[in-house]
């Protein structure tokens, strides 16, 4: 079985590994309040285990100068967390101890600057139902610079008969992570909220929310009357070639053609409450950012093999509208990745060669299912461990795209991941 081969593969090259004696190191760092730019005083800060499933394994409260000091126990990849007027800001601690400075600001239920930069709802249809995805890049340019944060920091309108499924939420910045959220019902049907804090842009990074949902589509035929609930730079609507488009006469609608594959069609400068009436009909679906490169299925349902995640251009400057496969594939793996890439590369240059690779990777579903161990013999460690975690890499997107493509039973998937990060865990812990 898969699952056995690769535990006894990893676990012969990983426990070797351990058994190094670990010195206690220290991470201190000053946390700066950036709205008043004054330092933040009183302020909660704890040591954040993932690999244990975010166990708080360390405590600290930020002095009258912010400063805050911080024991790492082990010598695995940790989060530092400040809680700042109960808004979360996270940063990752540095591997072996040393300086981590944070940035906080101060938080608000409602801040002047906040607009979403792109609205994208990309639609399909899926075995009488429309697939509906919906992706807001948030953009928040208060000054001075403040959080937004409340019950309902971001508020979404969807059809009344939406049956919603994910949501999801990322700060800004490089290094964070999508996290699974929960909206909230808000009102009339169809009005929801997300309880997940807007903080200022990292650059020219913001917020980005997205929610997945299905509506009913049995007539072949849907009027959407979407509406945004702050002003949009751009509203987008991507479909498979085989549907029809028909934007209201009000809406502002403009075909914009992107990719060959898709049909994109675009409003600008939308202000908040504008009704964006649209309908669709037809059947289609959009293939997979794959090996075989193929676009829509021309009409017809997507096989278990062929089902959205990719093959829509870049009319964005973000992720694919239809990447909720991508994004939630590398949002759960990345944190158990990270963590491997912490214990078995040690050279700051050869983990930035794995970042690399790891975006390359995330850039592309082109996920092969099958996977040949490299030859690791006469290799130097580094090299070795490269390897190793290339290995992991490759084998936990293998697992998470056979699972989404139906090929890989509940029970075995589950096994099969069960055993990798097992393997992982207990080397972690005995290093």
């Amino acid at each position: 079985m898969r699952s056995t081969k690769f535990a006894l593969f990893f676990a012969s090259l990983l426990f070797p590994m351990t058994g190094a004696l670990v010195q206690a190191a220290t991470v201190t760092g000053t946390v700066t309040d950036k709205t008043t730019n004054k330092p933040a005083a009183g302020d909660a800060v704890t040591l954040l285990e993932p690999m244990s499933g975010m166990s708080e394994v360390g405590h600290a409260t930020t002095s009258a100068q912010g400063r805050y000091t911080l024991d790492l126990p082990g010598q695995v990849p940790y989060l530092i967390r400040v809680t700042h007027q109960g808004a979360e800001y996270f940063i990752a601690a540095p591997q072996g101890g040393g300086t981590g400075d944070i940035s906080v600001y101060d938080v608000a239920a409602k801040v002047e600057g906040i607009t979403i930069a792109e609205h994208v709802t990309g639609i399909e249809t899926d075995n009488g139902q429309l697939r509906v995805v919906e992706r807001y890049d948030i953009h928040n340019a208060s000054s001075p610079p403040r959080t937004q944060w409340s019950k309902q920091s971001f508020a979404v309108i969807l059809p009344a008969d939406a049956v919603v499924g994910d949501a999801s939420a990322q700060r800004p910045g490089a290094s964070s992570l999508p996290t699974t959220v929960k909206l909230n019902p808000d009102g009339p049907k169809g009005h929801y909220s997300f309880d997940f804090p807007i903080q200022p842009d990292d650059g020219a990074k913001g917020t980005l929310f997205q929610v997945q949902y299905q509506l009913p589509y049995s007539s072949g035929n849907y009027s959407f009357h979407s509406l945004v609930t702050l002003p949009a730079d751009t509203v987008w609507v991507v479909l498979p070639k085989s549907m029809t488009f028909t934007g209201g006469s009000a809406s502002g609608f403009e075909p914009s053609p992107q990719d060959p594959t898709v049909q994109t069609f675009l409003a600008r400068n939308v202000a908040p409450g504008k009704a964006l009436e649209f309908s669709v009909a037809g059947t289609g679906s959009f293939a997979r950012d794959d090996q075989n490169g193929q676009g829509d299925t021309g009409g017809q349902e997507a096989s278990p093999g062929n089902q959205p995640g990719g093959g829509i251009g870049e009319p964005i400057n973000t992720p694919d509208p239809l990447s909720k496969y991508r994004w939630w594939i590398l949002g759960g793996v990345a944190l158990l990745l990270a963590a491997a890439a912490g214990f078995l590369l040690r050279k700051p240059a050869t983990a930035g060669a794995v970042a690399s690779a790891s975006g390359s990777a995330i850039a592309s579903t082109g996920i092969s299912p099958i996977y040949s161990a490299p030859s690791l013999a006469g290799s130097s460690p580094g090299a070795k461990n490269s390897a190793l975690l290339n290995a992991l890499k490759e084998e936990l997107f293998a697992l998470e795209s056979e699972k989404i493509a139906g090929t890989l039973p509940a029970s075995e998937y589950a096994e099969q991941k069960a055993a990798l990060e097992t393997v992982l865990r207990r080397a972690l812990k005995k290093q």
